[in-house]
């Protein structure tokens, strides 16, 4: 079995484990920005399936489609061309580490969203990323002032490990919502839980709320 499948394996392992325990509410933390059950980290943990895309500046691009009056494509030239926004939040990953006041660069979700104008049904979202990678959110999530899809995190290009050339930021969710090297996002009526959604992590993934995993079936 490849590294990469071992990871996925142990992760579901794991997410099968806390169904079965439950989800017993950890300590308040000492610093009201930290979610219970989390820990400051100073460096930028890289957790993803195992497998890096072959994907750059020249080959990526960005679809919105679906339940949209105007389908985008974007390369990366017109990506860049659009106006672009920094943002400074707390990032909590599922694996009990936070690291705080990231900042991050590049184009807000909800300008990206109104130009492709959703029609009035649709009210969730697929983010499809580049290594196959799927998770889900409301689309009213992606409507936040602070969520944005970022070239560049602490002032540097993204890499491919941390999901460049683009991944989506989704401060207000546990990270795996925040998917990397997005390549697209699709709007749709109802809701499809995505890859670990369907493998016992939490639907929504409310850090303040340890909504880690979840005991239902989907």
């Amino acid at each position: 079995m490849p590294d990469w499948q071992k990871v996925i394996a142990a992760k579901i392992a794991l997410a099968e484990k806390q169904r079965a325990l439950g989800n017993p509410p950890s300590k308040p933390s000492l610093d009201a920005r930290v979610p219970p059950g989390q820990t400051v980290v100073t460096n930028f943990p890289i957790l993803d399936l195992g497998v890096l895309p072959d994907i750059n500046k020249d080959n990526w691009t960005l679809r919105i489609y679906g339940m949209v009056q105007q389908e985008l494509n974007l390369d990366w030239n017109a990506f860049q061309a659009l106006p672009q926004m920094t943002d400074i939040s707390d990032f909590h990953c599922v694996t009990r580490w936070s690291k705080l006041d990231m900042q991050w660069d590049g184009v807000s979700a909800r300008a990206l969203l109104m130009q492709a104008v959703p029609l009035e049904n649709a009210h969730y979202v697929t983010l499809h990323a580049y290594d196959g990678y799927t998770t889900n959110l409301p689309l009213d999530a992606l409507l936040d002032d602070d969520v944005l899809i970022a070239h560049s995190a602490l002032g540097y290009p993204l890499t491919t490990a941390h999901g460049g050339p683009v991944r989506m930021v989704v401060p207000k969710r546990y990270a795996w919502k925040s998917a990397k090297w997005i390549k697209a996002i699709e709007l749709h009526e109802f809701d499809r839980p995505g890859f670990w959604e369907t493998r016992g992590y939490h639907n929504e993934a409310f850090p303040f709320e340890e909504q880690r995993f979840t005991d239902e079936d989907y």
